[in-house]
């Protein structure tokens, strides 16, 4: 059995409906959010948040008791714009339900609250004093004047210096424009996308960057063929795409290697020897007495094939046999 006492307080002390505490869809955090507010002394300006903090409500149950409130018409809200242009939530708790229309009569009734308000006139932004004078433009008429008044350095006056007559300024060197490229060179560019499709897509504007790449390799004696296979050659063969084109000519075209006398083939242009296959490269000719040379597959290093190593009297043996059979 439960024995209840009670004594009135003295001071400080609020009164509620048995309703608001017994409410069957507030949860205690909704509850001790809405007491708390009720507590508060008039003319306190408490926003909810800073309740639920005070109170030691957490973030997620202050949203769902917030939330019950203004479910059951204890707490409404509305925004509007204050002096100034500041936008303001005005929030209205009450100890007993009340409807949107009844809340919005009440909230139009009161005083329209802004954070400038609660400033004291100690931390108030003092009136700002006008610079003195007008504004000038900046000067562009070189370096400014110096005041005579003020504390400057009294260096010695340098002598001006007197051109000496003997020397004189060298000449400006005469810049002379970039030859332009030869036709052969120009046509050899143009019938390079021809060559592979990886150089289809050379942009037009590096046409005469690559010309002159390739007058220096006409002018070292090269030949067009020359040119043409040195680029086949620098083009990726595992099927890698050539993105920047250009870019790769430029590369293959910077070097230019020195051109070989005519008549005399590069080594890497020369067939090279043909290689036997793997069967007959395990083969070696019998140093015996042959008609024809003969070929056997050697067991160790012996030069004779077995025939030769066989003794004539087992030869005829064996001839014999194969007669008789």
């Amino acid at each position: 059995m439960i024995y209840r006492h009670h004594i009135a307080p003295p001071r400080a002390f609020s009164q509620f409906s048995h309703d608001l505490i017994r409410h069957p869809r507030l949860s205690s955090d909704a509850v001790r959010l809405l007491t708390w507010q009720l507590s508060l002394p008039d003319g306190v300006r408490e926003s909810l948040s800073r309740t639920a903090e005070r109170a030691r409500i957490g973030a997620c149950a202050f949203t769902r008791a917030k939330r019950q409130l203004k479910e059951e018409g204890f707490v409404h809200e509305r925004r509007l714009q204050g002096p100034g242009g500041h936008w303001i939530t005005q929030q209205l708790v009450s100890n007993v339900p009340l409807s949107a229309v009844e809340a919005a009569k009440i909230l139009g009734r009161m005083p329209v609250h802004t954070p400038s308000a609660d400033a004291s006139p100690q931390v108030a932004p003092s009136p700002r004093i006008p610079t003195v004078g007008l504004p000038t433009p900046p000067l562009t008429d070189g370096h400014p004047k110096k005041d005579p008044g003020e504390n400057t350095s009294h260096r010695p006056a340098e002598p001006e210096r007197q051109p000496d007559p003997a020397s004189k300024p060298e000449p400006a060197p005469e810049t002379s424009e970039t030859p332009e490229p030869p036709e052969a060179a120009r046509a050899l560019v143009a019938a390079l996308p021809h060559l592979s499709p990886d150089l289809r897509r050379i942009p037009r504007g590096m046409h005469d960057e690559l010309a002159r790449l390739v007058t220096r390799w006409l002018a070292a004696g090269h030949t067009s063929t020359a040119v043409r296979t040195h680029v086949l050659r620098g083009l990726p063969d595992d099927g890698t795409p050539v993105h920047r084109p250009g870019g790769l000519l430029r590369y293959l075209l910077r070097d230019v290697p020195p051109a070989l006398a005519p008549g005399i083939t590069p080594a890497s242009e020369q067939p090279a020897p043909a290689r036997p296959s793997s069967r007959l490269a395990a083969l070696r000719e019998c140093e015996g007495d042959h008609v024809q040379a003969t070929l056997f597959r050697p067991a160790g290093d012996e030069t004779r094939c077995p025939r030769c190593l066989t003794p004539p009297s087992l030869r005829a043996a064996a001839g014999t046999a194969v007669r008789r059979t």
